[in-house]
């Protein structure tokens, strides 16, 4: 896992952001998690090493995997888990696909699903991206 970017501030509700992969992050223009309070929003995980190339291409049940283990990385920095999970987005450019692959979320969300919605798009930032899943966690008290 890379080195912990986190900016933190004093305030207890100041922003707290966080970079997975921070070189690709400030090429590509933006942060992978940021923490206001109790509030986590992460932005969409996709398929891909620490050198920007595409993690199992063509194969959209893997890229799914990876999303997730990408996501759980973020959650854990923060001390939350699939659990705190309250909306779930997913982008992908084969819904049939996807949807087969699906299942594959009943070994993430093992006692509730959390709210989101599903679409298929024409495209992602990067060729040969199959998939992106965007989240927002609240830790409950």
């Amino acid at each position: 896992m890379s080195p912990d970017y986190t900016v933190r501030s004093d305030s207890a509700n100041a922003p707290e952001y966080f970079n997975l992969r921070p070189a690709l992050e400030k090429e590509y223009g933006y942060t992978h998690a940021i923490r206001i309070g109790d509030d986590l929003k992460i932005s969409g995980a996709v398929s891909m090493n620490d050198s920007g190339m595409i993690v199992a291409p063509g194969n959209m049940e893997q890229q799914m995997k990876n999303c997730y283990s990408d996501l759980e990385k973020i959650l854990q920095h923060y001390g939350y888990t699939y659990d705190d999970v309250i909306v779930e987005n997913v982008y992908t450019t084969n819904m049939k696909d996807f949807i087969k692959a699906s299942a594959f979320r009943n070994s993430i969300y093992k006692s509730k699903f959390p709210t989101g919605t599903w679409l298929e798009v024409k495209g992602l930032a990067v060729d040969g991206q199959l998939i992106e899943i965007d989240m927002e966690a609240h830790k409950r008290k």
